[in-house]
C-alpha cells in the first residue's frame, strides 16, 4: 500500500533530523560551520547538508527535495534548484539591504 503525503513527509522529517544528529556527533563543529545553500540561498550549518552533484543543500531544503523524489513531484536536483530560484533571490536581496544597514547607506 501506498504512502500517504503526511506519512512520507514525517518519515523523512525523522530521516533528515537524524541526518543532523549524526553529523552533529561526528563532527561537532559542523553545527557551527555555515555555508550557503544552494536551494534556498541562506546561511545554514553544514550539520544535516547533502551534496547532490555540484549542489550542497540545507537540512530543510534536504528534506524538500527527498520528499518531492518521494513523492515523484520531480526527477532530479535541478528542478527542485529551478523551482526554488524566487528564494533565493529573496535571500540575496535580504543579504544585500542587511549589508547597506550595516555600511550606514
Amino acid at each position: 500500500m501506498a504512502k500517504t503525503k503526511e506519512e512520507v513527509i514525517a518519515e523523512m522529517q525523522k530521516v533528515v533530523e537524524q541526518m543532523r544528529l549524526d553529523d552533529i556527533e561526528d563532527n561537532p563543529d559542523s553545527a557551527n560551520e555555515y555555508f550557503q545553500c544552494d536551494a534556498c540561498g541562506q546561511d545554514a550549518p553544514l550539520a544535516g547538508s547533502i551534496q547532490y552533484g555540484h549542489y550542497r543543500l540545507c537540512n530543510d531544503c534536504v528534506l524538500f527535495a527527498e520528499v518531492g523524489f518521494e513523492l515523484k513531484q520531480f526527477n532530479n536536483i535541478e528542478e527542485l534548484i529551478d523551482k526554488m530560484e524566487d528564494k533565493r533571490l529573496e535571500a540575496d536581496c535580504e543579504f544585500l539591504k542587511r549589508e547597506q544597514q550595516r555600511m550606514g547607506n
